[in-house]
């Protein structure tokens, strides 16, 4: 672990909905629903490949607080109760570095679902018509 990259200053904006991650100069604002659709717990990732749960509905959410986990990680506590996602320096080092590839990812994988950042899981998209473009 000693290439691992460790954040120097972790802030939450809860006005902006952002959790800023810094590396000496360098910071990375990831979104509370960037965090909480991409969390790492095994209610969303499942326990192996294919056993993914989409998650949607969740641009509103929040982060409540951020608990350590050892000298690690850290464990935030969303506004919809999750709270068992534990983001590894590792992983969040990841997100920064590949943030707008997982971002349209996700984006990719609501819109073939029918879903929308805003709906939730029982309240699919309505596609009229030859449906619509990805941007």
């Amino acid at each position: 672990m000693s290439n691992t990259r460790i954040p120097t200053a972790i802030t939450l904006h809860k006005s902006s909905r952002t959790l800023e991650l810094a590396y000496g100069d360098d910071s990375v604002e990831l979104s509370f629903e960037f965090l909480r659709v991409l969390s790492p717990s095994a209610e969303v990732r499942g326990h192996g490949p294919g056993q993914e749960t989409l998650q949607t509905g969740k641009r509103l959410v929040e982060i409540k607080g951020i608990e350590p986990v050892g000298h690690y990680a850290i464990r935030p506590v969303f506004s919809d109760g999750h709270d068992s996602g534990i983001y590894s320096w590792e992983l969040l080092h990841d997100f920064c570095m590949n943030r707008d590839r997982l971002w349209e990812d996700y984006l990719q994988k609501l819109e073939a679902a029918g879903f929308t950042r805003e709906s939730g899981r029982d309240t699919p998209m309505v596609v009229k018509g030859g449906g619509c473009s990805s941007h």
